[in-house]
C-alpha cells in the first residue's frame, strides 16, 4: 500500500478533500491517504507545541516566529506515524495532483536517501501569503511542502518527538537532523511541486502547489494564465464532488474566464 500523509487545517478542508480526490482518481494502484490533524496527534501524545494568536496571526511559542497553518510542524511526525517503516509521502493540503502519484513513489527507489524533495530556490517577494498570513523566509523554503520520507532510514530515526516539539521551525524545515550535504537529500523534479508565481510557466505541472492561496479562499485571485488553468481543473473536481454529495453542495466555487482577446485568458474567482 502506498501511504500519503496530507497536512490538514480545518479552514482548508475543501483543499484537502480535492487533493485526496485527485490522488485517488488518478492513482494506478491503491493509495492510503491520511490527514495529519493537529488535535488528533495532540491526543496521541505526539504533539504538544504551544502557540499564541495576535491579530489573527499564529506565533510559535518556541521560536516566536509566525506560522500559517496547523500542519506547519506536524508534518515532521510522518516517520513516527508510519512506524519508521517503508516510504511515505507528505504533501501540504494546498496542492492538486494531476499525475499518477505511483510514478513518484517508483522514482524515489533508492534506499540511500533518508528523504526526497524538490530543491527549490525560492525567495518570495511578498511579505504575505495565502489568506494574508505573514510570509516567513527561511533556508530551504518550500522544500518541506512535499517530502518523500524513507521512514526506515537510520538518519530519520535520529529525529525525536522532542525535536518536533521543541526545535525551531528553521531547524525542522531546514532538515537539520540530516547531513547538511545537498547530495544526501534526494532530488524530485520541480514539476512534482510546481509553485504558482515562481515555477516556470512553460513547465507542465504534475502536482500544483497554490502557494499564494487557492480557489477555496473567497478573495483569492490567480496570478496568470497557467495557475488559472489549474484552478479551473481544481474547480471541476469540486463540482463533481458536489454533484455526487461528497462535499458541501452549498459552497459555490464559481470560476469565470475574463473576457479578453486571448482565448486562454486569465481566470478569476467571481
Amino acid at each position: 500500500m502506498y501511504t500519503i500523509y496530507i497536512g490538514y487545517d480545518p479552514k482548508e478542508d475543501m483543499a484537502y478533500q480535492v487533493l485526496k480526490f485527485s490522488l485517488e482518481r488518478i492513482a494506478s494502484k491503491p493509495v492510503r491517504v491520511v490527514p495529519i490533524k493537529r488535535d488528533v496527534v495532540q491526543r496521541m501524545g505526539l504533539y504538544r507545541r504551544e502557540h499564541t494568536v495576535m491579530d489573527g496571526q499564529n506565533y510559535d511559542v518556541i521560536d516566536g516566529r509566525p506560522f500559517s497553518t496547523e500542519f506547519s510542524f506536524t508534518r515532521f511526525l510522518v516517520p513516527f506515524l508510519n512506524m519508521f517503516e517503508g516510504k511515505a509521502l507528505y504533501m501540504d493540503c494546498d496542492m492538486y495532483m494531476r499525475t499518477d502519484v505511483i510514478e513518484l513513489f517508483e522514482a524515489c527507489d533508492l534506499d540511500y536517501y533518508p528523504l526526497w524533495c524538490v530543491h527549490h530556490e525560492y525567495e518570495p517577494i511578498s511579505g504575505s501569503k495565502m489568506n494574508n498570513k505573514i510570509q516567513e523566509p527561511y533556508r530551504r523554503k518550500n522544500w518541506s511542502s512535499l517530502m518523500m520520507f524513507n521512514c526506515s532510514h537510520e538518519a530519520n530515526k535520529t529525529l525525536t518527538i522532542d525535536d518536533v516539539n521543541t526545535r525551531s521551525g528553521r531547524w525542522l524545515h531546514g532538515f537539520e537532523w540530516l547531513s547538511d550535504k545537498e547530495g544526501d537529500i534526494g532530488k524530485i523534479d520541480e514539476d512534482w511541486n510546481w509553485l504558482d508565481g515562481h515555477s516556470d510557466e512553460s513547465l507542465e505541472a504534475k502536482c500544483v502547489h497554490f502557494t499564494t492561496g487557492g480557489p477555496w479562499f473567497e478573495d483569492w485571485r490567480c496570478r496568470g494564465k497557467v495557475d488559472g488553468k489549474y484552478a479551473v481543473e481544481w474547480t471541476n473536481d469540486v463540482r463533481w464532488l458536489q454533484a455526487n454529495g461528497m462535499v458541501d453542495a452549498e459552497i459555490d466555487y464559481l470560476i469565470k474566464a475574463k473576457k479578453e482577446s486571448n482565448p486562454s485568458s486569465i481566470v478569476f474567482m467571481e
